[in-house]
């Protein structure tokens, strides 16, 4: 499951260094609900590099639910790195005692496990990462549902691998209007193009966001 705030205009920051919030509080709370019903939640380098997130279900309840049901407090960390330059002392990595893993290629695997080997499970995937591969190795270990939380290079991913089975956007009512800030995706073949519109399933505003949630033909 893929989950993205944007701006109208399909931005999801602008290029300031400080972090754009597309979203507000009601929102946040809704994802923290998502969270608490995911097994592991992916987000890419590019992601913990620009934002450092905890991603973390923040509702002690909900926390507390998790532990009652068997699981632990929060989902699984995952993240893809092509180039290994990730910071072990990352909030993605320092904050909860639950498993994280980091996948890369086979031959960035002795940097990595030498920078972040203390704090994640560091796996080797051949040349390329590929997200099926990303996906058949988390359900071997237990992974039923994922929640993909960006950035744009992963939501191009697994939009373009056609691996998606259902997409939340919700959209802030403003416009960012700068090429030079990072987009909801990149340009790729999608195969969900005009001829495989993707099936809308709700829509629900959210103060003064509104969330569409989608499911993809197969």
């Amino acid at each position: 499951m893929l989950s993205v705030a944007a701006s109208l205009d399909g931005y999801i920051d602008d290029a300031t260094p400080e972090r754009l919030l597309l979203s507000n509080d009601e929102d946040f709370d809704r994802v923290d609900s998502v969270r608490a019903g995911v097994d592991a939640i992916l987000v890419g380098a590019s992601t913990i590099r620009a934002d450092n997130p905890r991603l973390m279900v923040r509702s002690e309840e909900r926390r507390a639910k998790r532990l009652a049901d068997g699981q632990p407090e929060s989902p699984v960390k995952v993240t893809i790195t092509a180039s290994g330059v990730i910071d072990p002392e990352a909030k993605f990595f320092t904050t909860g005692d639950i498993d994280k893993i980091a996948y890369t290629t086979t031959a960035a695997v002795p940097a990595l496990s030498a920078r972040i080997g203390h704090a994640a499970t560091v796996l080797g995937l051949g040349d390329r990462v590929d997200p099926a591969d990303v996906l058949a190795d988390l359900a071997a270990r237990g992974v039923e549902r994922l929640m993909v939380e960006g950035g744009g290079t992963m939501h191009t991913m697994f939009l373009s691998a056609g691996l998606v089975d259902e997409l939340h956007v919700v959209f802030a009512p403003f416009f960012v209007g700068d090429a030079s800030a990072p987009r909801f995706v990149n340009p790729s073949g999608f195969p969900q193009d005009s001829k495989h519109r993707m099936t809308l399933v709700e829509t629900q505003a959210i103060g003064d966001c509104v969330l569409l949630r989608y499911r993809p033909q197969r």
